[in-house]
């Protein structure tokens, strides 16, 4: 296996490049093993992959064996290899405490016309979500609770950046998720394909239980802070609100998503690998 020592590497560059922002043609910084194979199991293309000296010699550790075996896999996948010491690694992952791997990713985000695909579409549109943390969070939630895609309108976190992406946990692999869009493109991408549009507000909605999740929808959700604005709520045929016990005005927008996201989960009967969301 190919070994790297010098900090002063084009590939250490790279990694550290790619901490920062996203490359220019697609490549992206995953960190972890479970999100460097979740990738490889999604059909992702892994060019590099960079394993801690650790993980490749200690393989009694149950542990670093599966990071071991996640390196042949890799390899077995086209992907270059390469065995760092732990002052490298430290420099390569963007983490204070590295797993012991980090790659680099090529991924193309679909165009908004195949976000907004569907028979019966259940697509989030996101304003202003400018915490990677909480937009990976609600991507999670969106693939779990059976959305057909997620839009991430400016001036939102990149959700192809690498902490946005460690929150999906594997989720952007498999949802189609839109960015880089104006909220006003995604809405008339919206209307194009005869979603109604819809949004979270804090107070004067519709109350969610009663809300009718099984039809054609692009489900807007404000950001931090304000949430959405006037103009933006201009743009919404209907508004829905989570009901709340005062004092209590509001909720962080990924717990916001998830219980609205759950909601329209049981009302469409959406399926998942072991259990089946019934209409109640």
């Amino acid at each position: 296996m190919e070994t790297i020592a010098s900090r002063h590497n084009a590939v250490v560059k790279a990694f550290r490049g790619l901490a920062r922002r996203r490359g220019e043609n697609g490549q992206v910084l995953l960190d972890g093993e479970h999100l460097v194979t979740e990738a490889l199991q999604a059909g992702v293309r892994i060019t590099t992959a960079a394993l801690a000296a650790r993980v490749l010699t200690r393989v009694a550790d149950a542990n670093e064996a599966s990071v071991g075996r996640l390196a042949e896999r890799l390899k077995a996948h086209g992907a270059r290899v390469l065995s760092v010491s732990e002052s490298l690694m430290a420099a390569m992952s963007p983490v204070q405490t590295p797993s012991g791997i980090v790659a680099i990713a090529e991924m193309s985000p679909p165009p908004l016309e195949r976000v907004m695909d569907g028979s019966v579409p259940l697509v989030a549109v996101l304003a202003g979500v400018q915490d990677p943390g909480n937009l990976g969070a609600v991507i999670r939630t969106a693939e779990a609770a059976g959305a057909t895609g997620l839009v991430a309108c400016t001036p939102s976190a990149d959700p192809y950046g690498w902490k946005a992406l460690r929150g999906a946990m594997g989720s952007t692999f498999r949802l189609p998720v839109s960015e880089r869009v104006a909220l006003h493109d995604a809405l008339l991408a919206a209307r194009r394909r005869g979603l109604i549009i819809a949004a979270a507000v804090p107070r004067g909605g519709a109350p969610m239980h009663e809300f009718d999740f099984r039809r054609r929808l692009a489900f807007m959700l404000g950001g931090e802070g304000p949430g959405l604005s006037d103009r933006e709520l201009d743009h919404a045929d209907e508004r829905v609100t989570i009901p709340m016990r005062p004092p209590v005005e509001s909720l962080n927008v990924a717990v916001s998503a998830a219980v609205i996201l759950y909601e329209a989960c049981r009302q469409r009967g959406v399926r998942s690998r072991n259990h089946t969301f019934f209409v109640g």
